[in-house]
């Protein structure tokens, strides 16, 4: 009998020696940084990546989207390919056409876990021309959505588990799948009459990426407040500023009270630009993209499927011919739970039986030690997208609440409940049709925007034995039975 080996394509650290390559040279008078800027996130300002005026280009040794296999059968990443992918969006943001491009830039607060990555509290609108930012506008999503008058019902969790009957702006990120979302976002802009929806691109920034661009700058002192924010604390402080004040005194006006996020935009490049470590600022836009913390959404279909082609889209994977899992929560408790949230997932599959059989666990854990102004017990709409034609068998600890199918994959949809500082063990089992490929094996675990560092625990029965692996997820994970020849 071959030895059969459980592999995982794991990302490899990422390697702090990052390159930068030259395109000609300017005297130094004529170098000016260029900030093309993913985004100002809902507590500060991400860089993607900025480039001199003479074209000087980052290239980045880059993990693989597909992650590796074992030392046995690697697979490695085209590295030419996404430098490739980098040059062409640079030499495209800088070139001097005389074009104006705008961006919608989705703000969104993950500590309120979405479908599409976190709560879109808050938005931006970026003018770029011949290399240079032309332009910045902020604000809150309430504002935009106080404009829309037309009654658009809401998909049923947020009626059934919020009351909302009304669907806007804030919460029109309810797919996992980042193109549906963007689509639903422009929808929402055109009805609040803000003006043309016909945006270069649309880019969507985790609030996450603030406390990770701190790790890099060090702390920052709020204007005005006293307050320094720190990468362990920013979250926190900044949802006291432009939230607590506001719950606790229903009097003071809250029209601006995002306001202090445009003061911390200037100090936030400021420090990115003098600490002067290109290598890092790449290596830490490198991992925000494969993470999901950042995704992107271009009008030129080229630069879109360049992007795709490096998973930087936020796509559910629609050409997978394997196995395949989707876990995608969405807050309906309307705090900032999700910054107390912790989960792990136990996945164990038996393909000797007439139809692959599949136990799934996922153990929520909430630990937060009390309930207060922004935290509660945790209520969540989980939907777990599943290969075409899987049935549900059985299920504890959720309420089996919809189905359907999307995207090429049977989903079900699940309300779930975890008290302060408890937890709740769901466990769903379900069945894949009786004709799944067995032979080779594989399955993909796509990770959802806004969520990290998650144990995963995989399991394989097969005729030839038994196979294990555990990962800690926090990009997209692959998994392959292969035979050793050896």
């Amino acid at each position: 009998m071959p030895k059969i080996n459980f592999d995982t394509r794991k990302p490899d650290k990422f390697k702090s020696k990052l390159h930068l390559r030259l395109k000609g040279f300017l005297h130094k008078k004529n170098l000016a940084w260029l900030v093309f800027f993913i985004g100002f996130i809902a507590a500060g300002v991400f860089l993607f990546s900025f480039v001199k005026s003479n074209k000087q280009l980052i290239g980045i040794k880059t993990l693989s989207a597909l992650n590796k296999f074992s030392s046995l059968l690697p697979i490695t990443k085209d590295e030419q390919k996404e430098l490739s992918v980098l040059n062409t969006l640079v030499d495209s943001f800088t070139q001097k056409d005389g074009k104006t491009k705008t961006f919608l830039v989705l703000l969104q607060n993950n500590m309120e876990l979405r479908p599409g990555g976190g709560f879109l509290g808050q938005y931006a609108i970026i003018k770029i021309k011949d290399g240079e930012v032309l332009s910045s506008y902020f604000e809150d999503a309430n504002l935009l959505d106080q404009r829309i008058t037309a009654k658009i019902p809401t998909p049923y969790p947020f009626d059934r588990m919020m009351q909302l009957k009304n669907w806007k702006f804030r919460d029109s990120n309810f797919s996992p799948d980042f193109p549906v979302n963007v689509d639903k976002a422009k929808y929402f802009y055109r009805l609040s009459g803000r003006g043309s929806s016909d945006f270069d691109g649309v880019i969507a920034v985790n609030s996450q990426v603030l406390n990770d661009i701190l790790k890099l700058t060090g702390p920052i002192t709020v204007p005005g407040s006293g307050v320094e924010l720190n990468s362990d604390n920013a979250f926190l402080k900044l949802e006291e500023i432009v939230e607590k004040q506001y719950i606790m005194n229903p009097s003071i006006d809250t029209q601006n009270r995002k306001a202090v996020m445009k003061q911390l935009l200037p100090m936030i490049i400021d420090k990115l630009f003098t600490l002067g470590n290109i290598s890092k600022i790449t290596e830490l836009a490198h991992q925000e993209f494969q993470s999901k913390n950042v995704m992107v959404n271009f009008n030129d279909a080229n630069l879109q499927a360049l992007c795709a082609s490096v998973a930087w889209t936020g796509e559910i994977n629609q050409t997978w011919d394997g196995d395949y899992l989707m876990m995608v929560d969405a807050n309906m408790g309307a705090l900032k739970t999700d910054y107390y949230m912790k989960r792990e997932i136990n996945y164990d599959i038996d393909l000797t039986t007439e139809k692959p059989t599949v136990n799934l666990e996922i153990l929520y854990k909430n630990t937060a030690p009390y309930g207060d102004w922004r935290t509660s017990d945790y209520h969540t709409y989980m939907r777990l997208y599943l290969p075409k034609g899987a049935a549900l068998l059985e299920r504890t600890m959720v309420n089996n609440i919809s189905a359907g199918e999307d995207f090429g994959k049977t989903w079900i949809g699940f309300m779930g409940h975890v008290l302060i500082n408890g937890q709740t063990d769901a466990k769903i089992k379900y069945e894949l049709p009786a004709d799944f490929p067995r032979d080779n094996y594989k399955l993909l675990i796509q990770k959802q925007s806004g969520v990290s560092d998650i144990p995963v625990k995989v399991h394989v029965k097969t005729k030839d034995g038994d196979f294990s692996q555990e990962q800690v997820m926090n990009s997209d994970l692959n998994f392959e039975v292969k035979e050793n020849t050896n």
